[in-house]
């Protein structure tokens, strides 16, 4: 097996679709990619299967028009609750008073109905961290890593030459290019001048 990002994003995307097949109002996921080295404390550090169903919440949310955060996204609400039942998600009886109903966990319906995606998913995760955990001594991972944060989910500005921006997480923009929609021309991320 690869272990390349087109090859784990080729997982998510197929994981996703596999969802799309039993909540066809789930939207396409444009950029798989985007999710691996993503993270958030709302709605969990670690890519996975279940990472995946969390998002689909988020996306079937959006397709209904229906509001499921607060809190600048980090609050899950009573909304977000109703369709992560919908998806086959567990929560907690009480909500989180930071986050809300974000820390769901599959049923055991859930994990029946989608196990063979979970494994195939966990294998591609499981390679694409091997790939990417070698030589992390001389690895710079970023200011998170220094402060004991999760890392990955540390996003940076970057610019167009239209001068529109993004925040992005700088993995995924080395992965391939994101382009503007306005000029056409990729994103990137600013060179900081060294201060010595």
């Amino acid at each position: 097996m690869s272990t390349t990002p087109p090859v784990l994003a080729a997982e998510l995307a197929l994981a996703w679709a596999d969802i799309q097949r039993h909540h066809p109002e789930l939207p396409d996921l444009a950029a798989p990619e985007s999710l691996i080295g993503e993270s958030s404390s709302a709605c969990g550090a670690e890519l996975s299967f279940e990472r995946l169903l969390h998002e689909a919440v988020h996306g079937i949310a959006a397709s209904r028009g229906i509001r499921d955060t607060s809190r600048a996204g980090r609050y899950h609400n009573r909304r977000f609750l109703a369709i992560a039942e919908e998806l086959g998600l567990d929560h907690a009886d009480e909500p989180h008073p930071s986050s809300g109903f974000s820390l769901v966990t599959l049923s055991p319906e859930a994990r029946r109905r989608y196990r063979p995606t979970i494994e195939r998913l966990a294998r591609a995760l499981k390679a694409h961290t091997a790939a990417t955990a070698t030589d992390s001594a001389r690895s710079f991972r970023g200011p998170a890593a220094r402060h004991g944060s999760s890392g990955g989910g540390v996003r940076v500005k970057a610019v167009c030459d239209c001068g529109r921006n993004v925040r992005v997480v700088p993995s995924v923009l080395a992965q391939a290019p994101i382009v503007c929609g306005g000029c056409g021309k990729p994103f990137r991320i600013p060179e900081v001048a060294a201060v010595g």
